[in-house]
């Protein structure tokens, strides 16, 4: 059967509205392979993770795409973008470099609401409905750029950056997400330029419009919703149930009254670094933790590596940030199982460790000339101290 050329624009752009929503699911999400190359890849893996997660990040697209829906001449496309791009790149490398966190679930809520007001603007609804003069669109798309670049940063900085090339690293990942934008923005102004020459593009260009905005109150529910469902120790608790070999979820932080623990230890993450610290454990011995910092949260990761194992793998049971964690675990190998902390603030932070199980402190590897240890003189960003 031959499609007509106005239904072919209308398929093509049911496809292209249909794969932006099939990836609500992943949004800003980093997967497990996803997150082993960042942490271990050059800076080459930082473009390409940042294209990529520009190309799934279906909220940043849907304000791009409502930016030039309406927009026929080539410099007011750039000059638009041009703004975009400035303000999220601003607050992407600004607030990664300083270590800036704000909660994910409210920055994507208000990125959803910058959707439905992209839209409203190209509806004319400041005049129609609210009879007012609409805002200043240059000054409000970088605006809201500037929190489109936190809402980046925020999933970027639940990575375990290299502090060496700390800055590189994240003008790599920027500069992936503008290679990004410009893909997804070329297949935009295909998609709108052959749809603009068709007779129904007047009405269709409504109803698209109210459908990014029902689209952005739709989102904003759901993050909403996620903010105010959610905690630390809720987050914690989901990671260890995805992870094989977690017994116990997180718990206060604390030994319960009238039971000892084994071992106690005071470990200083130095101001903007990291540390490790491992126990040696064989396949299914139980080891139980609490651990809880002085002051400040820390970004950490549960870890362990088996033994024997030369290729640099290691398996993540739990990784976020917060001040305090406590749990235990049935070591599904043998070989080592500790964290990896690491500091971005600008003080030093105490980490206060408590331990107990069938274990085997590590041995003494190596020793770096600032008198921290690590088991892997290849390491580049983990300094390991036991």
């Amino acid at each position: 059967m031959k499609l007509s050329k106005s239904k072919f624009i209308s398929l093509m752009a049911g496809i292209f509205i249909f794969t932006l929503l099939s990836q609500l699911a992943y949004g800003h999400g980093m997967s497990e392979a996803e997150k082993q190359a960042i942490i271990e890849g050059g800076n080459l893996m930082y473009l390409w993770i940042g294209a990529t997660h520009m190309l799934t990040g279906y909220d940043h697209l849907m304000f791009v795409f409502g930016i030039i829906f309406f927009l026929t001449n080539f410099r007011d496309i750039v000059k638009y973008v041009t703004a975009f791009t400035l303000g999220h790149s601003i607050t992407l490398i600004y607030a990664t470099y300083n270590g800036i966190q704000l909660n994910y679930f409210l920055i994507d809520a208000v990125i959803a609401l910058s959707v439905c007001y992209i839209a409203f603007a190209n509806l004319d609804g400041f005049r129609k409905y609210l009879a007012i003069k609409p805002p200043n669109m240059m000054l409000m798309i970088i605006g809201l750029g500037l929190i489109h670049g936190f809402g980046l940063s925020t999933r970027l900085q639940a990575l375990p950056l290299s502090e060496d090339s700390l800055l590189l690293n994240i003008i790599s990942f920027n500069a992936g997400i503008e290679l990004g934008q410009i893909s997804a923005l070329a297949g935009m102004l295909m998609l709108v330029a052959m749809w603009r020459k068709s007779q129904s593009f007047d009405a269709h260009s409504r109803i698209a419009n109210y459908s990014l905005i029902m689209f952005g109150l739709l989102l904003f529910l759901v993050q909403t919703h996620g903010y105010s469902h959610s905690s630390p120790s809720e987050e914690l608790t989901a990671n260890a149930n995805q992870s094989p070999g977690i017994l116990a979820t997180e718990a206060a932080v604390g030994d319960p009254e009238g039971s000892q623990w084994k071992d106690s230890i005071t470990i200083t993450i130095p101001a903007r670094s990291g540390k490790e610290y491992k126990f040696q454990l064989v396949k299914g011995a139980l080891f139980e933790y609490s651990w809880k910092t002085d002051s400040k949260k820390l970004f950490f990761d549960f870890h362990g590596e088996p033994k024997g194992d030369t290729t640099g793998y290691f398996k993540s049971f739990k990784n976020s940030t917060d001040n305090q964690s406590s749990g235990s675990i049935a070591a599904p190998f043998e070989g080592t199982i500790g964290w990896y902390w690491e500091n971005k603030s600008p003080v030093p932070v105490n980490v206060v460790l408590q331990t107990r199980g069938s274990y085997q402190m590590v041995a003494v590897k190596k020793k770096l000339k600032n008198d921290s240890l690590i088991e892997n003189p290849n390491a580049k960003t983990r300094d390991s101290i036991y």
